[in-house]
């Protein structure tokens, strides 16, 4: 009989995972159950889209209660980013997943049986709590349960968005044939608590803890459990090694020491993955989430057509988002970042020199472009990168980090684009928006970090430094 493997701390967890050559049983289950999470958070933002226009009748709402409602959710992932981080630092990335879903639900519920704006915009600050734990918590917890052969996987996100997208479009189009009127928008945002709750139920039911995150807590018995339970590993628990006693020997993690993601070899990629995903977010949702109003203006004036229209240019998302994955593997997530804020940047300056000026075809294929080429590179590289960038003792400080910072874009192009459109018109608001790819793309060229083309793997640059270090706080790895 084999002698079954010692787990003396995280870069022997990190070891035996990154061994197997895929991900079968139930970790293949549990992997998809998080996914699930990020398909709640896509959803839910659809569901507001597809719906503010009859929303906005039937409320009768100003251009800036617009603003304010489809702004929310992501202003208050600016803070709940890194909050969801420092819990899922300090109790484990299980917990807050699931809180994430119960506010989900919670928000969905209050804004559809809303009477006001008020109330509406009170369930957009539920919504936008659960949008800022989940994602930083999800995209951590991915990162650790995947072996690092199969890291591309983690660009398979911006797929799951999209088909999330494309699915509340399909049902506002089932509700709209149903002839539900105006109140086709509470509808649309309701279903998003029927999608909550039935994570909540299978997230909880099957959702396992982190073995790097057991391991670095001196958590070993319960880590090597873990293993066996999520991919049949047979495990032994060891001896805390020196890097584990002085992990569980400092403080925990949390918002004084999220300054060490801006020190030594973490800075570069605190500040790389941080300028793809403020990028990604503010070009996606000044362009991309306003779809339907881009719908409006290129098929007429029609909610079937401009839903059927945006349903279109989201099935182009969902190839992107799938040829992400490759394009990650071939050329790395830094260039394939780059190449994608580069064919963004070139769609929307064409977009605004010829809007209203071509003929639909070419309309119908420049914002085709700009999906295919956002969906390919930093749509789905602004997360991925964070994730698999820092140890797993920060990695959910850093993907908070990230994640807050990608917020401060999505709120810029909710709220600034109308703005601007009501001021520049939607050719306009392209060149001035063409701006942003051209400065993601600048960044992707100047900073050379890839975790992907790294010849070590942060968690065993951070157990190299804590042996060394064993009195300091997590510190960055030197190199």
């Amino acid at each position: 009989m084999a002698q079954r493997p010692s787990v003396n701390g995280v870069a022997d967890v990190v070891g035996l995972i990154d061994g197997l050559g895929k991900i079968t049983g139930r970790a293949q289950v549990v992997w998809f159950l998080v996914f699930g999470g990020l398909f709640l958070d896509a959803y839910s933002n659809a569901a507001l889209s597809a719906g503010l226009g009859p929303m906005t009748t039937q409320m009768h709402l100003t251009s800036t209660q617009v603003s304010v409602l489809t702004a929310t959710a992501p202003a208050l992932a600016i803070l709940f980013n890194p909050a969801g981080g420092w819990l899922a630092t300090r109790f484990g990335r299980v917990p807050p997943l699931l809180l994430a879903k119960v506010f989900a639900i919670a928000g969905a519920l209050l804004a559809a049986f809303a009477g006001d704006f008020t109330v509406v915009w009170l369930g957009r600050v539920l919504v936008g709590v659960a949008y800022g734990i989940d994602f930083a918590v999800a995209m951590a917890l991915l990162a650790e349960y995947t072996p690092a052969k199969l890291g591309g996987r983690l660009n398979l996100w911006q797929a799951v968005w999209y088909v999330a997208t494309t699915s509340n479009l399909a049902l506002a189009l089932v509700f709209f044939h149903l002839d539900v009127g105006a109140d086709i928008w509470r509808w649309s945002v309701g279903s998003a608590a029927v999608v909550a709750a039935a994570l909540l139920i299978g997230q909880w039911a099957m959702l396992k803890e982190s073995p790097a995150w057991l391991a670095g807590k001196g958590r070993l018995d319960d880590a090597v459990a873990n293993l066996d339970k999520l991919y049949g590993i047979k495990a032994v628990a060891g001896h805390p090694d020196e890097a584990t006693r002085a992990a569980t020997a400092a403080p925990a993690p949390g918002f004084r020491q999220a300054g060490v993601l801006f020190k030594g070899a973490y800075l570069p990629r605190t500040v790389l993955s941080s300028v793809i995903s403020l990028g990604q977010s503010m070009q996606y949702f000044a362009v991309g989430w306003y779809l339907p109003v881009i719908s409006l203006s290129i098929f007429g004036e029609s909610f079937e057509k401009a839903t059927v229209g945006s349903m279109v240019f989201n099935a182009f998302g969902i190839a992107g988002g799938l040829l992400s994955a490759y394009a990650g593997r071939r050329l790395g997530l830094r260039l394939s970042s780059a190449a994608g804020f580069a064919g963004v940047f070139v769609a929307l300056v064409a977009m605004g020199l010829t809007f209203g000026k071509v003929p639909l075809a070419v309309a119908f294929l420049l914002p085709v472009v700009f999906i295919l080429c956002h969906a390919a590179g930093p749509g789905a590289n602004g997360k991925s990168i964070a994730a698999l960038s820092y140890s797993s003792d920060v990695r959910a400080l850093g993907t908070g980090v990230t994640g807050m910072v990608g917020s401060f874009g999505s709120v810029a192009g909710l709220y600034v684009f109308p703005q601007i459109k009501d001021g520049l018109g939607l050719a306009g608001t392209f060149l001035v928006l063409s701006v942003v790819p051209l400065l993601g793309l600048i960044t992707c060229l100047v900073i050379k970090w890839d975790p992907t083309r790294a010849g070590v793997s942060p968690d065993e640059a951070a157990a190299h430094d804590l042996a060394a270090a064993p009195e300091t706080a997590p510190a960055a790895p030197a190199r």
